[in-house]
């Protein structure tokens, strides 16, 4: 018997309660929120236990924890549940910087209970299939890796205010996918970034349009994009480009983008359509793949996404991107790690 607990249940932990309420191998799950009404609300719609407080689920015999809170929360619940003991499922990212982050990965080492990030684009068949490629050499020598994540309409402000910006909060997952897919570690960045739409972009000193150069030191350049305003949908890319062969992922047919070739587009070529919406529907399979993964975390498997310390690299990346777009310089790593 095999029972997870999932705390926080705003868009993602509610969308993780409906994906686990249907995994094959999970016994029970157990939720709650800091909203009673909601963690009853899901519950009941999903047919799982909701109880009144995260101390309340910790205790109540679960083998796994998804930590899905917002993010100022998650590493005080991350540590609360290993502090028991319990394997655990933590969104990205596990603290608010990069230092803290550091400094909670310190704990978790010491605890020995696996923790697992998410960072559900490992999880995809596309995704998978692009590292495959590169883990068996087809592709050769990598020279240049490209991530591409643009967002159909902002977050809500008060969102954006409290975020870290587009680095931390976005680029994140773009920054996780250059290193899993490298299999190499950032040295040096250079962001640059403006803002086109809301002014209040400016005011919380972030941007709404972003672009990041990454030098890796096994030699590959990472070429990141990152944008708020993509009316026509949720796009996510990647190209992995070497010196004997180039592959890609999301060049699927909800892809956002209208062809103009006028030998490919009509209605019936690529692509067909509709566009993805928004990550969620882009990555539903994926985040149902990572979560039974998870599942098997709990039961004592090794963790197969992205760890802790991967968690801590990519913070540091971030930082590395969003002091670069302050000073309008390129930053090595060791700079932000001091």
């Amino acid at each position: 018997m095999t029972t997870l607990g999932v705390i926080g249940l705003g868009r993602i932990g509610a969308f993780h309660t409906e994906t686990l309420s249907s995994l094959e191998g999970l016994d029970g799950l157990v939720v709650t929120d800091e909203r009673p009404d909601v963690a009853a609300a899901v519950a009941a719609k999903h047919g799982v236990t909701a109880v009144d407080s995260v101390a309340d689920l910790l205790s109540s015999g679960v083998d796994g924890v998804v930590v899905a809170a917002a993010t100022p929360a998650h590493a005080e619940l991350t540590l609360a549940a290993v502090e028991r003991g319990i394997p655990t499922f933590c969104e990205k990212p596990i603290a608010a910087t990069a230092a803290e982050s550091a400094r909670v990965a310190e704990v978790i080492a010491r605890s020995g209970v696996p923790v697992q990030v998410g960072y559900q684009r490992r999880f995809d068949a596309a995704f998978a299939a692009a590292k495959r490629a590169v883990d068996s050499g087809a592709l050769g020598t990598l020279h240049t890796v490209r991530s591409t994540t643009m967002d159909p309409a902002p977050p809500p402000m008060d969102y954006i205010k409290g975020s870290g910006g587009i680095f931390r909060d976005c680029a994140v997952h773009d920054f996780d996918v250059l290193r899993w897919i490298t299999g190499q570690n950032a040295v040096e960045v250079y962001a640059t970034g403006t803002v086109q739409g809301d002014p209040l972009f400016a005011e919380y000193g972030d941007v709404d349009t972003a672009a990041v150069v990454v030098t890796f030191d096994g030699g590959a350049t990472g070429l990141v994009s990152a944008a708020r305003y993509n009316a026509r949908g949720y796009d996510c890319r990647l190209e992995v480009h070497g010196f004997h062969d180039s592959v890609a992922a999301g060049w699927d047919h909800g892809v956002p983008v209208r062809n103009t070739d006028p030998r490919f587009a009509a209605a019936e070529d690529f692509p067909q359509g509709p566009a993805h919406h928004f990550f969620m529907d882009r990555f539903t399979e994926a985040f149902r793949t990572e979560l039974a993964a998870f599942v098997d975390v709990a039961k004592g498997a090794a963790i197969p996404g992205a760890t802790v310390d991967d968690a801590v690299e990519v913070a540091w990346l971030a930082e590395a991107a969003t002091e670069s777009l302050r000073r309008h310089a390129p930053v090595r790593i060791e700079e932000v790690r001091r």
